[in-house]
């Protein structure tokens, strides 16, 4: 048989929180450099409402961005790497106002790949809701950057069309996002997405690569044919253990789920976490998948370990 061609590497990293520096996300960086990763998504984050004591006993309400600066850094990143960049765009927390101004940042910075979500809940709420003048789902959010590149802004002001249109990929979920009614129903609207202008298709995490292959095949009947990256997370704690299934709504298979119960503590994790991503990505370059994408979680070390032969 010959060898499947190998497929380019990519992975995530989280801003750091507020008031915090860049030096851990360089770190992250240059340990994966390593790996000529194709790209670098950078992750956006909805504002959340604290509550501040104002020294006179006082609680004033806030909204604050715990993790802001997604543009800014993005445009660090490709100054100083000279690597593409994927800015996460989201609706959650966020007018289309607000986006569209995020756009026109992004475009005079050259930077032309995003990553189009539609984001998490607020904390505490039990479904998602819009900000007001936002969008409810990331089809509209394609809408709007599809309406940005041909010089359609808000307000029905018409612009120049982009010389150097946005280009943006969405994501799937191979067990289904946790919203919708089924699987079949989700496709339905990621197909949507995918007819809007999608290029390709994330995946959330899985650590069953059965469940991929079959997520994959389904896509194609229905008759969805851009590339879909497989997304792997690194197992580092045993927190992740119960944490993940219960936050992404996945399942560990049957042989994972019996190593991951074997363990006493975070070390053991994190061997059995290399060995099973090992495998996953031997498994996925001989199917002959594009590309292979990292939720680092800014957990380099641990990508390094699992990239190396």
């Amino acid at each position: 048989m010959t060898e499947a061609k190998k497929p380019y590497f990519s992975f995530e990293i989280l801003p750091p929180l507020r008031g915090k520096g860049m030096a851990a996300i360089y770190d992250t960086i240059e340990r994966l450099m390593q790996f000529d990763p194709a790209y670098i998504n950078i992750t956006t984050h909805r504002a959340e409402t604290i509550y501040s004591d104002d020294g006179n006993g006082v609680f004033k309400k806030l909204c604050v961005r715990n993790r802001p600066g997604t543009v800014a850094i993005a445009a660090a990143i490709k100054e100083r790497y000279g690597i593409r960049t994927v800015p996460h765009i989201i609706c959650s927390g966020f007018t289309a106002a607000e986006i569209e101004s995020e756009l026109i940042d992004l475009s005079y910075l050259g930077i032309t790949d995003l990553l189009l979500l539609r984001g998490d809940r607020a904390h505490g709420e039990n479904r998602y809701t819009p900000m007001p003048g936002g969008h409810s789902h990331a089809i509209e959010l394609c809408h709007q950057v599809n309406d940005f590149n041909r010089g359609l802004l808000l307000g029905h002001v018409q612009t120049k069309p982009l010389t150097s249109p946005f280009n943006y990929g969405v994501a799937g979920y191979p067990e289904k996002h946790e919203e919708a009614m089924n699987l079949a129903t989700d496709i339905e609207h990621l197909k949507a997405k995918v007819d809007a202008g999608a290029k390709y298709v994330v995946t959330q995490m899985f650590f069953d690569n059965q469940k991929y292959f079959s997520f994959v095949d389904k896509l194609r009947k229905a008759g969805i044919d851009v590339p879909v990256i497989p997304g792997l997370k690194p197992l580092t704690t045993l927190n992740h253990c119960t944490m993940l299934p219960r936050t992404f709504h996945i399942d560990f298979p049957d042989e994972l789920a019996k190593e991951l119960s074997r363990c006493h503590n975070n070390d053991d994790v994190k061997a059995v976490g290399v060995d099973w991503a090992k495998q996953q990505c031997a498994e996925l370059r001989q199917a002959g998948v594009e590309g292979i994408h990292f939720y680092t979680m800014n957990a380099a070390q641990m990508v390094e370990r699992i990239m190396t032969p």
